[in-house]
């Protein structure tokens, strides 16, 4: 079975390819996604989907580093959009070889983009 740092690494190169087939099998079913800032959490894989294909603009990422233990992991990635581009840091949980809870954490408050999905709760 793959390290968590490694499911880690391979989400995050699924995610920057557009792999979503590839991304969705590295998720639980249940997986929970939340993002403090924006007050948004997103429920099940399917969604989850959803509300990555979704996500608006023309964005590329670059993994800095990850690090884990047998069922957590955390990355720091830079992320670019529209000629812009911010740092986070996202805290995985994993069970079984699938990411669980994934925690996504930007340095500054923002509204969250318009997005076509209604898989999206705001708390």
């Amino acid at each position: 079975m793959a390290s968590s740092e490694q499911i880690v690494q391979q989400y995050w190169q699924a995610a920057h390819r557009r792999d979503w087939a590839g991304f969705a099998a590295l998720l639980d079913e249940n997986v929970v996604y939340e993002v403090p800032q924006t007050r948004e959490r997103i429920r099940g894989r399917n969604h989850y989907l959803d509300f990555n294909i979704t996500f608006p603009g023309d964005w590329q990422l670059r993994v800095d580093r990850v690090i884990g233990n047998a069922q957590q992991a955390v990355s720091r990635i830079t992320f670019f959009v529209d000629g812009t581009s911010c740092e986070g840091i996202s805290f995985f949980t994993l069970q079984h070889g699938r990411i669980t809870h994934i925690l996504d954490y930007w340095p500054e408050p923002y509204d969250p983009p318009y997005r076509h999905t209604a898989h999206i709760e705001r708390y």
